[in-house]
């Protein structure tokens, strides 16, 4: 197949979660169902959103019949819990790609495709602000640029990970892949958690593609991010070192 076309061709169910996303929800699902992905899926999974994210999906879900699903949660909220329950429920519902992506617009719609036509060559695809040709907002302080960077520095050293941005959250996933994660172990319910699966994936020798893109700040909305998510991070690495020392890869790594 036609790498160019490989994402015309797959089933791809793109997992959002969300909290008090209202505003940016419908801009997302028109962009995405825009893109030249015939059979894209959405699947919200939001936290029991106080400014009515729930009602906004759900109205969408009647919008696009089929093509937007909604799990609303009540108990084990957080943003790792979200991400697991959307990758069961999209697993269990046979998709063959799962993409995961931010609800605020930061993440460009537009690059999907390409990480998608990326796994022709590799079991995840991730996009990054830290390679050649990644950046972030231009508006961004010299502190949170300062901060961003270090942290993934931190993570990636300690985790001699094969990823310039081990933080993103803009990824997708082979179904093999994402299958053979042992989420019953993962403990990380915070930003934590997208290094964590990325660190469980390396351990399982699946082999990844960055691509760049330029991460934009939220126009709608308020920031997740917060100090104990910050210091979960920073604790939960080294945890992590230890914790997995018992996996063992499944095929193979790729040469970094």
């Amino acid at each position: 197949m036609d790498v160019r076309r490989f994402h015309a061709a797959v089933q791809l169910t793109v997992v959002i979660p969300t909290y008090n996303e209202a505003e940016n929800l419908p801009r997302l699902s028109a962009a995405l169902f825009a893109l030249p992905l015939p059979d894209l899926k959405i699947l919200v999974v939001d936290d029991d959103s106080p400014d009515g994210t729930g009602k906004v999906a759900d109205a969408l879900a009647a919008e696009y019949p089929g093509r937007f699903e909604v799990l609303h949660r009540t108990e084990e909220k957080g943003f790792g819990k979200a991400y697991i329950a959307g990758f069961r429920y999209a697993l269990a519902g046979g998709a063959q790609v799962i993409g995961q992506m931010d609800a605020d617009l930061s993440h460009p719609p537009e690059l999907l495709p390409q990480l998608v036509d990326a796994l022709h060559d590799s079991d995840v695809a991730l996009g990054s602000r830290y390679v050649p040709g990644g950046s972030v907002d231009e508006r961004w302080p010299a502190w949170r640029k300062s901060l961003s960077s270090f942290g993934n520095f931190y993570a990636r050293t300690i985790l001699n990970l094969p990823v310039r941005d081990v933080t993103g959250g803009y990824r997708v996933w082979q179904r093999s892949a994402l299958q053979n994660i042992p989420f019953e172990r993962v403990r990380s319910n915070g930003y934590a958690f997208l290094i964590e699966t990325l660190f469980l994936a390396y351990r399982l020798g699946y082999t990844f593609e960055q691509i760049p893109f330029y991460f934009a700040d939220r126009r709608f909305g308020q920031s997740k991010m917060s100090l104990k998510v910050q210091r979960e991070a920073a604790l939960r690495v080294w945890q992590m070192r230890w914790e997995y020392r018992d996996i063992q890869p499944v095929k193979e790594h790729a040469s970094a």
